[in-house]
């Protein structure tokens, strides 16, 4: 095939058969890094929304540390590139060695390139570093239209491929890659994204928002052939430009963290599809406008928060960073959570909602407003009829001992000690972590599960967290522990801070001990 002519005759590019297996190994020490280390080695684009801008923010919005080695400087806008300099390739170079030099790089997002001489030199680089996550975005053609790269650099690019771990073609990208005629189906482009991932023994992502259609397919396609498919409703929105540029620098930095290319290519999706909805919000530019990186920082600080809520939030971090990575909440997204486990969960949540009624009752009942002690009281009613009823419709073929653990004793006890001798402003922020991580963890299990296609045995469940009405209800939570805030006293701003504390503890260990091993049982939940 051209492919492999293009590989072996390539000066400077001779694939590193080792490469993929060293870096593979580095990869799984590095999954422990709390910020990955991740280097950008793309264009400029001064608009923002493309090149090492767009890295920038995706790596940034996913908790990395991100660095930057320009490749190229680009006139451009949302409308249209205008120019492009390349400065030298020693240059890069030593822009490259320098960083390597004196930082540990856990990850590396290739965009950009332009030149044959400067894959080289990139090509070299990486030999030399090893690094342990290597991601290439094939960038050829801009969002415009505009094209980004000399013909004569295919090869070269090609060639890059032996270096690399990930490759994140769209249509256009992939055919060129293969020197193929582009695909006008998505099996087509399926099977195109084999071809390349045997022909380089690399991990192939396929993106098909090229193709027309109200779906938006991804596919990730392994050396080996197999294929993990996705698929998310087409957004129907102007602002596309830099997708492809900060989709894949969001999957270098998650893949630092799982190891897991589905499981990173599924949270950077479903990431990308919130940052698209909400691109409308940034205003930018009257041509093809970027999307909105930071989304969940502005949407969890928004200017509705005060100083408070947001330290609040800031401070809850590790917590709601150790729930995504409990196995309960891994096993329930995937639809692999043992039947009894998520039955446990159930019914000590059920257990749990009773006591915490009551608490939401004593927080109405000394409510400093009408409106408050409305919205606690309403709060307390949800639980006890909306809540509990759904978790009897749950449970209601299921044999199990329902009495209370461990961990939700210690939780009510918690709160109910807070309710009865704590002020106002502590029994609103002991009960706030139940609004807000839940709120929080349930958007993020929903979107992971829009992300997925066929049957899933907690489907419906998982539906559930696309409330709205709870979502609203948490930002008046919110707003009403800020405003209590405002009220107290630094004495009693600080005891608010240890309740919320103690409370996003809980959450955490409310959830773990629902992955306590107990008896299975036969019978489904929910028939």
């Amino acid at each position: 095939m051209v492919i492999n002519t293009l590989t072996s005759n390539t000066p400077g590019l001779a694939p590193d058969t080792n490469a993929h297996g060293a870096r593979a190994r580095d990869a799984a020490a590095a999954t422990a890094v709390k910020h990955p280390r991740v280097l950008s080695i793309a264009g400029s684009d001064p608009s923002g929304g493309a090149g090492i801008q767009a890295d920038i923010k995706s790596i940034s919005a996913h908790a990395g540390y991100a660095m930057a080695a320009v490749t190229a400087l680009t006139a451009q806008n949302t409308r249209g590139v205008s120019g492009v300099h390349f400065p030298p390739a020693e240059f890069l170079g030593s822009q490259l060695d320098s960083v390597a030099a004196d930082i540990t790089i856990d990850a590396v997002k290739i965009g950009m390139l332009g030149s044959a001489e400067v894959m080289i030199t990139v090509a070299d680089w990486l030999v030399r570093t090893r690094p342990p996550v290597v991601v290439l975005d094939p960038v050829m053609v801009a969002t415009s239209g505009d094209a980004l790269m000399a013909p004569e650099a295919h090869s070269a690019l090609v060639g890059l491929l032996g270096h690399v771990d990930l490759v994140t073609p769209n249509i256009p990208e992939l055919a060129a890659l293969l020197g193929e005629p582009e695909a006008q189906s998505w099996p087509e482009a399926v099977d195109q994204g084999r071809a390349l991932a045997a022909a380089h023994q690399l991990t192939v992502l396929v993106k098909g928002g090229h193709l027309p259609g109200d779906q938006s397919p991804d596919a990730l396609v392994a050396p080996d052939g197999t294929v993990h498919e996705f698929s998310a409703a087409r957004i129907d929105t102007a602002n596309t430009h830099g997708t492809g540029c900060s989709l894949s620098a969001a999957v270098a930095t998650l893949q630092v963290k799982t190891g897991d290319w589905e499981s990173s290519v599924r949270q950077a999706k479903a990431w990308l599809s919130r940052a698209l909805e909400t691109s409308g919000e940034l205003q930018v530019g009257g041509g093809a406008g970027p999307v909105n990186h930071l989304h969940a920082l502005w949407e969890t600080a928004a200017p509705g928060l005060d100083a408070f809520s947001r330290g609040l939030w800031a401070d809850t971090a590790p917590q709601l960073e150790a729930i995504l990575d409990l196995d309960f909440i891994k096993e329930l997204a995937a639809g692999t959570l043992q039947r009894n486990h998520f039955a446990y969960y159930l019914a000590q949540d059920a257990l749990y909602l009773g006591a915490y009624a009551r608490v939401l009752a004593r927080a109405s009942a000394i409510a400093p407003t009408e409106t408050e002690q409305k919205f606690w009281a309403a709060g307390a009613q949800n639980c006890l009829e909306v809540e509990m009823e759904l978790h009897r419709d749950w449970l209601r073929h299921y044999p199990l001992d329902s009495s209370q653990g461990p961990v939700t004793k210690h939780y009510v006890d918690h709160l109910q000690a807070v309710a009865f001798s704590g002020s106002y402003g502590e029994v609103v922020a002991a009960v706030l972590p139940c609004f807000w991580l839940y709120a929080e963890v349930g958007r993020i299990l929903h979107a992971d599960y829009q992300l997925m296609s066929g049957d899933h045995p907690y489907g419906t469940w998982l539906q559930t967290y696309a409330d709205e009405a709870f979502a609203q209800a948490t930002q008046t939570a919110i707003a009403i522990t800020d405003a209590a805030a405002r009220r107290g006293s630094t004495l009693e701003r600080g005891r608010m801070k240890a309740a919320f504390a103690h409370s996003a503890q809980f959450e955490v260990d409310f959830f773990a001990a629902a992955h306590q091993a107990l008896p299975p049982h036969e019978i489904a939940i929910g028939d």
